[in-house]
């Protein structure tokens, strides 16, 4: 692959677009990446954050028994054959009684690859707040609630830092809009854009195996996998091309979703922006040697690029990525 499509696939991920994934450079050792099934082998949940012009977050009571009568926001399960974005209105809808929009995706909660949240901003667009005459096994009612006064009890005080992280995002956003792209994918992986910068330059890793591509690192389910965390196998790939123990290696957050939930493709794909630096930098020029011949580093000279990817780097502009 010529420099200009190197360009171009990554001008395509920095801009929230996706890729279909075709293979994958690193996988789970002693593990076969499973195809992976809601309901199996993974769960996916989505959650919503409202607010409007009056500083209100539109909260949900409980229905389910074990937290009858507490207060939280739109959340469920997302179910097979559905897209993440069709799973949200629909919960939104069973819960609050409003059809809704996404706005952008706000941060990504996981517990290993087998549990993800995906949290977004959103906006109503029709439909009848529900009302306690309304109450069903979804939930009792819906309403809008100060920022800063919320009922009480909350199901769990997690979301008090999604109400925050959207508030924030509605006053200077910290990065840019991004919605899932719908693109079929049978794994948990991650497409890497690892970097690394000296002065105004930026490298990026490049596998070989194939046509150059960003790498692809697929998740395992394993337990220590699953303790890790997702950035457990990012952490696999590099160490399986680089010699890590004198490097720093950091998983800034989110350039893009895939997932696409047709046909029982329930895998997603998150495309990452990681970086890579000495721990003791001294006058280190050069990005670090790559061991074997499976990938290399890819000196970024398209000038539109590389500012973007230095501005996405020095300013976290990227949806985060929490445990």
């Amino acid at each position: 692959m010529a420099s200009e499509d190197l360009a171009g696939t990554l001008a395509a991920v920095l801009g929230g677009r996706g890729l279909r994934v075709q293979s994958y450079d690193s996988g789970p050792a002693g593990e076969t990446p499973a195809q992976v099934r809601l309901r199996k082998n993974v769960c996916y949940v989505v959650l919503a954050v409202f607010l409007n012009e009056q500083d209100e977050v539109l909260l949900i009571q409980e229905a389910k028994k074990e937290c009858r009568g507490s207060w939280y926001l739109p959340a469920g399960r997302m179910e097979p054959r559905e897209t993440i974005v069709e799973a949200l209105q629909r919960e939104v809808k069973e819960e609050a009684g409003l059809q809704c929009e996404p706005l952008t995706l706000l941060s990504v909660e996981e517990r290993g690859p087998s549990w993800i949240r995906f949290v977004f901003l959103a906006r109503p667009t029709g439909g009848i707040l529900k009302t306690p005459k309304e109450a069903d096994a979804e939930s009792l009612q819906a309403g809008w609630y100060p920022r800063t006064s919320l009922p009480t009890p909350l199901r769990a005080h997690d979301i008090l830092h999604l109400i925050e992280l959207a508030a924030q995002y509605r006053q200077r956003a910290g990065h840019p809009l991004l919605l899932p792209q719908e693109l079929p994918c049978s794994l948990v992986c991650q497409r890497l854009v690892a970097t690394f910068t000296s002065v105004q330059t930026v490298w990026v890793l490049v596998g070989t195996v194939g046509m150059p591509h960003l790498p692809i690192t697929a998740c395992g389910f394993a337990p220590i996998e699953q303790r890790g965390g997702i950035k457990m196998a990012v952490l696999r790939l590099l160490q399986e091309c680089l010699t890590l123990h004198h490097l720093a290696v950091e998983t800034k957050g989110l350039l893009g979703l895939q997932h696409l939930g047709k046909d029982q493709t329930d895998g997603i794909c998150l495309n990452v922006l990681v970086t890579v630096a000495f721990r003791n930098p001294g006058i280190q020029n050069e990005p670090p040697k790559v061991r074997g011949e499976n990938f290399f580093w890819w000196k970024v000279v398209e000038e539109d690029l590389q500012s973007q990817l230095l501005q996405r780097l020095q300013e976290s502009s990227v949806v985060p990525i929490n445990r």
